[in-house]
């Protein structure tokens, strides 16, 4: 049987690292993971308290497409909390995940072949699925001394139908600042390009609160999700918020892709909005975190890196240690223990030579996980 060309994308290459961490857990061996990008902890108490007690009386049923009503209605609320926006909750959409709102925004938004901008190094799915639905991915080679992150000069001459921007991102954790943003949201506008800010890692900001385009501008779209603050992976329940009058264009996509978001997690959502205080004993963790592994990777001889502004991720440039990052990758794994995520998943260009290290897991995994990683740095012998 045929497939189709639009299927030939490519793996997800972290995907494959946790399944080898995985192997070696099966035979025996202790793997510190800095390869996942998801939390350590579980969703926050009330929400599964909430999902519990709905379990006893509630047939969980179809909804909506847009999504249930109150929870809509709860994270336009968030809107004026973090970001004292004021938000029409007509406009939010509740989605199958972070990803399932990418689906939805890019089939909205763009034709067959249409050229859409994303920043190199950036979040692989964007790339594998624009490219699943027959666009163009359009990689725009970021430079370390905008902290990896797109400026508006770089957009031109690139004839782009969309530009999709992540902040904070991932995998650097780097952010756009007011003018940064509003810069980035002005020469998309100069090229008729529609506008997306991915914000899956609001939340999880250390020194300064993350910038919402809904601060700048209302022709946008914004993808969200419970994920990364909230703690809530695998419920596979996110959120995205579009103009007045894309809201019935994504209702009859949404209707017919997905029907809804899964019922059991809406309701575990809008019970986790009202438990921040217990996500932000989380954020603490993640901050100390960070502290150690911007001490700790230098130590270990990873110096080139993007400081982080959120999110949970430290990118580094090993460009003096290996011109082959996936498999320095798998020496790490086989040699100190430890997981860790080749660029190549972020940038098919110079992936080669970088790798991402997260610090979503437990303080005393992280400390471990450096340990290890300073041991066998000082016994590795270069390749370069």
């Amino acid at each position: 049987m045929r497939n189709s060309t639009r299927s030939n994308v490519d793996p997800f290459i972290v995907m494959d690292v946790m399944e080898a961490a995985r192997k070696a857990e099966d035979a025996g061996r202790h793997i510190i993971h800095m390869e996942v990008g998801q939390p350590s902890t579980g969703a926050p108490l009330g929400a599964r308290r909430a999902l519990a007690n709905a379990l006893e009386d509630n047939a969980l049923g179809y909804t909506v497409a847009l999504g249930l009503p109150a929870l809509r209605q709860r994270i336009a609320q968030l809107y004026g909390e973090w970001y004292n926006v004021d938000l029409n909750p007509n406009r939010v959409i509740v989605t199958p995940g972070s990803s399932g709102a990418f689906l939805l925004g890019f089939t909205a938004l763009f034709d067959s072949g249409d050229r859409v901008g994303i920043g190199a190094p950036g979040y692989p799915s964007y790339r594998q699925i624009l490219s699943a639905l027959g666009l163009t991915p359009v990689d725009i080679q970021t430079a370390a001394e905008n902290r990896l992150q797109p400026v508006a000069a770089d957009l031109e001459g690139l004839d782009l139908a969309g530009l999709m921007v992540a902040s904070p991102a991932n995998p650097t954790g780097t952010m756009l600042d007011h003018a940064a943003m509003g810069g980035l949201i002005d020469a998309a506008k100069a090229q008729n390009a529609s506008f997306i800010s991915d914000e899956i890692y609001h939340g999880l900001e250390y020194e300064a609160k993350a910038v919402t385009a809904l601060e700048l501008t209302d022709e946008c779209y914004v993808i969200n999700s419970f994920s990364k603050f909230f703690s809530m992976t695998g419920w596979r329940v996110g959120w995205m918020v579009v103009p007045d009058d894309h809201v019935r264009v994504i209702e009859r996509i949404a209707q017919n892709m997905f029907i809804c978001a899964p019922h059991a997690s809406q309701l575990a959502a809008l019970a986790a909005l009202d438990c921040q205080d217990e996500m932000r004993e989380n954020l603490a963790v993640y901050a100390r975190n960070r502290e150690l592994m911007l001490q700790g990777l230098p130590k270990a001889g990873f110096t080139k890196i993007a400081p982080p502004d959120g999110a949970f991720y430290v990118y580094a440039d090993v460009s003096d240690l290996t011109k082959d990052s996936r498999a320095f990758a798998a020496e790490i794994l086989e040699s100190a223990g430890v997981a860790v995520t080749p660029g190549l998943d972020f940038d098919p260009v110079r992936g080669t030579t970088t790798l991402r290290f997260s610090y979503a897991r437990s303080t005393a995994d992280i400390e471990e996980g450096l340990q290890r990683l300073q041991q066998f740095m000082l016994t590795r012998r270069p390749t370069v």
